[in-house]
C-alpha cells in the first residue's frame, strides 16, 4: 500500500465504526500559552478533556500533522542520526469522548493492524501500565484482560509509569496507557533473541507504532490522582512507522513518503543516498526539515527571532549547516524541493500547492540569509583559532563558541566540526553553562505559575454575549490565582460576558465589573483552551452575587472601526494587487491595525494612494453589515467567504460582509463602515520573503496623523523666506548639504592625512618597536579606527599604536599592535584598553591586536593616553 492508501484505509475503518472524520489542526497552535506547536492528535481536544468544551461528536478520528522540537517531546537532535525520529511527522488518531473504552479501542486496534493490514501477529507485542504506589494506582488489569482474547499473555508486558502513563502537562486530565510494538527484524535474528526483551529498548526495528491512551483521571496543582466523570479514549498512531512496516522497509526514509524528496536532494546536490553515513545523515535532515518548515509556513508560521518563529529559523538552519557541510551546497537549494513534496502529501494537504510560491521565496531567503551567516562564521572562527594557536592552547572558551551561536546563530556542532580540523576543542562545560544562563532568562521571562481552579458555581454556557451587549449582570463561576514575570494576577470565568477575548489578531477587551461600590479592574481578556478568562489584579472581597461587568465603550469603539478597517483593506489589496494577496496575519487594536499579506514586491506610492482611496471610498458609502453567526463552512464558502491558512473552523462560522467584502471572522465591527470615519495608511514594508505589512490609523487616531502632518509642514515652512515653494526649497538645501558635505570630507581627507604623517613622524623607538601615541584633531577624531589601520599598513616597522579623540563630546581610545609582537611582549589591546578606560569612566575592548573604548570623563582623555603608553612601555621593557 502507498502512503496515501494506507491513510485512506485508517480513515475507513473507522468511518465504518461511527467516528466522525475530521481535518487536522493547524501545526502551529494559538490561543493556548501552554504550547507553540501541534506536538500530539489530542492538542485540538484538549479543551474537551479538561470540561470546557463540548465535542462535535462522541467519536471522532482523523491524522493530525504534528511538531516536536521543544520541551520535554524534543526529538530534534536524533533527527536524521537514526531512521525513525521526525520533527515533523503525522499521527493517525481515533478519540472517544465519554463513549466507548479500553474493550472496543483494544478490539478495534487489533482489528484494522491484523485484518485490515494484514500485519503478522507474531510481530506484535503490547504494553500496559504496571501501576504505581506513589499514585495509588493498580496495574491496568482491565486492558491486559481485553488484550488476552487476541495475544498470547507472554507478549503483555508491564510498563513503568514513564512508558505506560500518560499525562497532558503537570496537571490536567490523564491515565494509563497500552502501547502497541512490532518487531521487524528478520526472521533469523528473531529467532536468536526474543523480541519481548526489546521493547521500549529503542531498538531501530522494534518500535511503538500505536499508543491507546485511557483518560481516566484528573492531575490536581498538589499531585493528587482523582478519577474524572466521563472517561475518555486517545489513540496516536505514528503514521511514517506504520508506512515503514506495511511497506517493508528498514528505515522511514526508505518509504515513497520521503524517497521524491531524496532523490530531488540527490538530483539537486549530485550525492546519493545509501553510500555514506555522513551524506545519509545530511540528507536525511534536510528531507525531514523542509516537511516541518513548508507546513509551518502554511500555517502562517515564518522564521523569525523569537518564540515560534525562531523554532522554525533553528530548524531551518540546522539543515542547512549539514547541507553545506556534508552536501557541499554552498547555495541556497532546499525551496527547490516543494514539488518532490506535493507529490508525497500534497493530495492530503492541499495548502501546500496553494501556498506553493510563498513557501518557496520565504525558504530561499532564509537559505540565503544563513549562508551568508556560515561564511562570516568561519571568518570569525579563523580568527579565534589563530589566537588560540598563538598561545599555545588547544581549547577554545566555550563562552566564544556560545557568542557564536547566540549571536550569529552559529550552530555548536559545526564550530566543533572546524575546530577539529585544526586540533582544537571546545570546552564544552562553559558553553552548557552559557547556555543555561540563557535557558534560565527565558524561562523566568515567560514562566506561569498557576494554581487549581477554585469553581464557585457551576454552569455550562459561559456565553460570549459581546457583539449585542457591552454591559450585562453576571456571577463568577470560576477562579484561580497566577504568577507570571514575579506579578501576581488573577482569572476569572463569568457565566456570560460581554468581554471579547483576545483571538483572530484581535486584542482583548478592557473594563470592569463591580459589586456595590466595589469595582474591580478587567486588565486584559484571554482565550484559554476555549475559556474565556478576564485578568485582574486582585479578586473581588466578596466572590459570590451578581456583579455588573462592563466593557471600555471608547476602546471596542476605536477597535472595532480598525477591525473592519482590516477587512477593507484586505479587499482593496486584492482588488489592486491581484488575488494572490492572501492574510499572512494581523494585529487590531484600539490605537491602530497592521496587516499582513503575501506579496511579492514593494508597494508603489500609487498602489498605495489606490489602495488607501478604496478604503475611504467604501466607508463614505456607509454600507452596512451583513452578518451570519452560525452558517455551515461549506455554505459561508459558496458565499465567497475568505478561510486564512493556519486556522481551524469549525462546522458553523460566522461571517462578516460589506458589500464584496466576506471574510470568516469572530471578531468585533461596526454596523455601519461610516462609523469608521477616515482611514490613513501610515507606513508599509517587508517583514520576510513574500510578506509584507501594512499599518494604518482610522478615526480620531487619523485625524490626529493628519494634523501632525499638516503641522509639520507648517514648521518647515516657516524656516525658509519663501514658504510657498516648500518642495524647491527643500531639493536646493539637500543640493547645498551635498556640496559641502564634500568639501568637509574633502578638507577631512587632507586633515588625516597631515595628522597621519605627524603621528609617524613622531614615533619613539623602543626596543625595536615604533611608539606612537596622539590627541588627534577634533575634526578626525571619529575616525581613529580607519587612522590606525591605515597608519598600521603604511609602514613597515613593528608598531604600538595610542590615539585618542572627542567625539560629541566624549571621550574615545583606540590602541592598536602589529601581529607579531603581540605574543613576544605579552601584550593585548583589549585588556590595556579596558584599564586604560578607568580614567576617563569608560569601558571598551576588542581583540588582542585592536581595541577601543568610550568614557564619559572627557577630561580624563590625556591620562588614559598616559596610562595606555606606561603599561606598553613596562611590557616592552620587562
Amino acid at each position: 500500500m502507498t502512503a496515501s492508501e494506507i491513510r485512506k484505509s485508517y480513515w475507513e475503518f473507522f468511518r465504518s465504526k461511527q467516528h466522525k472524520i475530521v481535518p487536522s489542526a493547524p501545526m502551529v497552535v494559538k490561543n493556548d500559552p501552554t504550547l507553540m506547536f501541534t506536538n500530539a492528535g489530542m492538542n485540538q481536544f484538549k479543551d474537551i478533556f479538561l470540561g470546557n468544551n463540548n465535542p462535535v461528536a462522541p467519536r471522532v478520528a482523523n491524522s493530525q500533522k504534528c511538531l516536536r522540537v521543544s520541551g520535554k517531546h524534543n526529538d530534534l537532535e536524533e533527527v536524521g542520526h537514526d531512521t525513525y525520529h521526525h520533527t515533523m511527522f503525522e499521527m493517525l488518531g481515533n478519540w472517544s469522548f465519554g463513549d466507548y473504552f479500553k474493550k472496543e479501542v483494544i478490539d478495534w486496534a487489533w482489528e484494522y493492524l491484523t485484518e485490515v493490514l494484514k500485519i503478522d501477529k507474531d510481530r506484535l507485542y503490547v504494553t500496559v501500565f504496571e501501576g504505581n504506589k506513589e499514585d495509588n494506582v493498580d496495574r491496568d488489569n482491565e486492558a491486559a484482560d481485553n488484550w488476552k482474547k487476541w495475544i498470547a499473555e507472554d507478549r503483555i508486558i508491564n510498563g513503568n509509569k514513564k512508558d505506560n502513563f500518560w499525562e497532558m502537562g503537570d496537571t490536567g486530565p490523564c491515565g494509563p496507557c497500552s502501547e502497541i510494538h512490532i518487531d521487524m527484524r528478520p526472521d533469523e535474528e528473531r529467532a536468536k533473541v526474543d523480541g519481548k526483551s526489546l521493547v521500549n529498548q529503542d531498538h531501530p526495528q522494534v518500535i511503538e507504532i500505536w499508543n491507546l491512551v485511557f483518560i481516566q483521571f484528573n492531575r490536581k496543582a498538589n499531585g493528587e490522582l482523582v478519577p474524572l466523570p466521563k472517561k475518555h479514549v486517545d489513540t496516536g498512531m505514528g503514521f511514517e512507522r506504520l508506512c515503514r512496516a506495511l511497506q517493508g522497509k528498514t528505515s522511514n526514509y526508505d518509504t515513497d513518503i520521503f524517497q521524491p524528496i531524496l532523490n530531488k536532494i540527490a538530483e539537486l546536490t549530485g550525492f546519493s543516498y545509501g553510500n555514506t553515513e555522513e551524506v545519509d545523515i545530511a540528507m536525511r535532515v534536510v528531507a525531514d526539515h523542509v516537511r516541518t518548515i513548508a507546513f509551518s509556513i502554511t500555517d502562517g508560521q515564518l522564521p523569525s527571532n523569537n518564540k515560534a518563529g525562531y523554532v522554525i529559523r533553528r530548524i531551518l538552519r540546522r539543515a542547512v549547516r549539514y547541507s553545506y557541510t556534508f552536501l557541499n551546497a554552498k547555495e541556497a537549494f532546499m525551496y527547490q524541493l516543494i514539488d518532490a513534496l506535493i507529490e508525497t502529501m500534497g493530495d492530503a494537504y492541499p495548502e501546500l500547492e496553494a501556498q506553493k510560491t510563498l513557501v518557496g521565496k520565504v525558504i530561499k531567503e532564509e537559505e540565503e540569509s544563513f549562508l551568508r551567516t556560515l561564511s562570516t562564521g568561519i571568518s570569525m572562527l579563523d580568527k579565534i583559532i589563530a589566537d588560540t594557536k598563538s598561545k599555545n592552547f588547544n581549547v577554545v572558551h566555550g563562552a566564544v563558541a556560545f557568542e557564536l551561536y547566540d549571536t550569529f546563530g552559529f550552530p555548536l556542532d559545526l564550530t566543533e566540526l572546524i575546530l577539529k580540523e585544526n586540533d582544537l576543542v571546545v570546552n564544552r562545560e562553559e558553553f552548557q553553562a552559557e547556555m543555561e544562563k540563557q535557558k534560565q532568562r527565558a524561562r523566568n521571562a515567560t514562566a506561569i505559575e498557576t494554581d487549581d481552579w477554585q469553581i464557585l458555581q457551576q454552569d455550562d454556557r459561559e456565553e460570549f454575549i459581546g457583539y449585542d451587549y457591552l454591559e450585562t449582570e453576571i456571577f463568577i463561576t470560576r477562579y484561580r490565582k497566577i504568577k507570571a514575570k514575579n506579578k501576581e494576577l488573577y482569572q476569572l470565568v463569568f457565566n456570560i460576558t460581554p468581554f471579547y477575548a483576545e483571538s483572530g489578531g484581535q486584542v482583548g477587551d478592557t473594563g470592569y465589573i463591580q459589586q456595590g461600590d466595589e469595582k474591580i479592574s478587567i486588565i486584559d481578556t484571554k482565550k484559554e483552551n476555549n475559556l474565556i478568562v478576564h485578568l485582574t489584579k486582585k479578586l473581588p472581597q466578596n466572590l459570590n452575587g451578581n456583579f455588573k461587568a462592563v466593557v471600555n465603550t471608547v476602546s471596542r469603539q476605536n477597535t472595532a472601526n480598525n477591525h473592519t478597517a482590516t477587512h477593507l483593506l484586505h479587499h482593496a489589496l486584492r482588488e489592486v494587487l491581484g488575488d494572490h494577496v492572501e492574510q499572512k496575519g494581523s494585529l487590531v487594536h484600539p490605537e491602530y491595525l497592521r496587516f499582513d499579506f503575501a506579496h511579492f514586491q514593494k508597494l508603489t506610492n500609487e498602489e498605495l494612494d489606490k489602495v488607501s482611496s478604496i478604503v475611504n471610498s467604501k466607508i463614505r458609502q456607509n454600507i452596512g453589515l451583513e452578518e451570519n453567526r452560525e452558517i455551515p463552512y461549506p455554505k459561508a464558502l459558496e458565499m465567497g467567504a475568505m478561510a486564512l491558512f493556519g486556522e481551524k473552523y469549525g462546522d458553523l462560522v460566522r461571517t462578516i460582509k460589506f458589500n464584496d467584502s466576506v471574510e470568516l471572522c469572530g471578531g468585533t465591527h461596526v454596523q455601519a463602515t461610516g462609523e469608521i470615519g477616515i482611514f490613513r495608511i501610515i507606513s508599509e514594508s517587508s517583514i520576510a520573503a513574500g510578506i509584507r505589512r501594512i499599518e494604518a490609523v482610522t478615526g480620531p487616531k487619523a485625524e490626529e496623523f493628519i494634523n501632525q502632518q499638516f503641522g509639520l509642514i507648517k514648521e518647515l515652512q516657516n524656516m525658509f523666506k519663501n514658504p510657498a515653494n516648500l518642495k524647491k526649497n527643500i531639493e536646493h538645501l539637500m543640493e547645498e548639504n551635498i556640496m559641502m558635505s564634500k568639501e568637509v570630507q574633502g578638507m577631512k581627507k587632507s586633515a588625516l592625512t597631515i595628522e597621519k604623517r605627524n603621528i609617524m613622524d613622531s614615533a619613539k623607538d623602543l626596543n625595536g618597536i615604533s611608539l606612537m601615541a596622539c590627541r588627534v584633531k577634533p575634526v578626525i577624531a571619529d575616525q581613529l579606527k580607519d587612522l590606525a589601520h591605515s597608519i598600521n599598513n603604511e609602514t613597515d616597522q613593528d608598531i604600538a599604536l595610542v590615539l585618542g579623540g572627542e567625539v560629541n563630546g566624549k571621550p574615545q581610545l583606540a590602541i592598536l599592535f602589529s601581529e607579531k609582537i603581540i605574543k613576544e611582549f605579552d601584550l593585548n589591546a583589549g585588556n590595556i584598553v579596558r584599564e586604560a578606560a578607568k580614567r576617563m569612566q569608560g569601558g571598551g575592548g576588542g581583540q588582542p591586536f585592536f581595541a577601543t573604548a568610550g568614557g564619559k570623563n572627557l577630561d580624563g582623555l590625556d591620562t588614559a593616553i598616559e596610562e595606555a603608553v606606561a603599561i606598553i612601555k613596562s611590557k616592552i621593557e620587562a
